[in-house]
């Protein structure tokens, strides 16, 4: 594939939050949000190791050598990191169900590209390979509502847009290891529940698609994750309950592996909702759709 001449010595890149699994969408779904994590690029010194600096979130703990995320997705995109200044500003809270991983390596990803002045490429299955999944990545390359799932000619996705409802994240203080809640999961579930979040699913797509948002009550029950995800993530039982039987509230569901969730509700709604939101050990926050993803200026 061809390549272009680098325009500037400077480059800032910017990727989303996103939700995965969005209730019955397991592994597959997932929804960019509009909180951002941003790097900016510039030239050093040359065939120096590249230097990076991260503020914000996870600013005592992420790696700034050779194990930072963000330098491995520009590597595996076959960017050339020497001689680089990588400065880092992370909004989007590390092990909260919120996508922090797959935003740095969309970054990385398309710094990669764009740095080089490589052609625009489909760079999802290089971005799931190393996530480990598709979804949230899917979401925070493309922006909006996104289904992914991995077929014969490798990870493919599809968008639809932007939902017609409102959204509010409850981001939770405590932390919780996406290893940890996939250990939570059982090996079998009964064929009534995977029945039942079949359709449920099928009915999200459809009630998305259809801008039918009143389909959405019924379209976020899940049973194939969240039950047994639920004792380790108590702001889902929680939010639930300080919610119930609220007219503009469409459904709860589990952000990710959790321990944060995303609540769906009537556009016009959300700064209501979180107002009136006080869960202990966790903070309530309107948040508006990404329509787009990645971005690299």
């Amino acid at each position: 594939m061809g390549r272009s001449r680098r325009l500037s010595e400077r480059l800032r890149v910017t990727a989303p939050a996103s939700s995965a699994n969005l209730g019955p969408g397991f592994d597959c779904m997932a929804l960019a949000l509009e909180l951002r994590n941003e790097v900016d690029i510039s030239r050093a010194a040359d065939d120096a190791p590249p230097l990076v600096t991260v503020v914000g979130e996870g600013a005592d703990e992420a790696p700034t050598g050779e194990d930072n995320l963000f330098l491995r997705a520009f590597r595996a995109a076959g960017g050339d990191a020497r001689g680089l200044r990588i400065e880092m500003r992370n909004a989007v809270p590390f092990s909260r169900g919120l996508g922090s991983s797959a935003a740095t390596i969309v970054a990385g990803l398309a710094a990669a590209d764009a740095w080089s002045g490589h052609e625009p490429r489909d760079l999802l299955t290089l971005a799931a390979g190393l996530e480990g999944h598709p979804d949230n990545v899917a979401a925070a390359l493309n922006g909006g509502l996104t289904l992914a799932w991995d077929g014969a000619d490798g990870v493919s996705a599809i968008g639809f847009g932007v939902p017609e409802a409102g959204f509010v994240v409850v981001m939770a203080e405590q932390r919780l290891s996406t290893a940890e809640a996939r250990a939570a999961l059982p090996a079998e579930v009964p064929h009534g529940d995977a029945v039942h979040t079949a359709a449920r699913a099928a009915l999200l797509v459809a009630a998305v698609g259809a801008g039918d948002a009143g389909l959405l009550r019924d379209a976020l029950d899940d049973r194939l994750h969240e039950p047994y995800r639920a004792p380790l993530t108590p702001l889902l039982g929680g939010v639930r309950e300080a919610l119930s039987g609220a007219g503009d509230v469409y459904g709860v569901t589990l952000s990710g592996a959790g321990p944060s969730v995303l609540v769906w509700c009537e556009p016009g709604t959300e700064e209501g909702i979180a107002g009136r939101l006080r869960v202990p050990g966790a903070q309530a926050l309107a948040i508006a759709v990404a329509e787009e993803g990645v971005t690299a200026s």
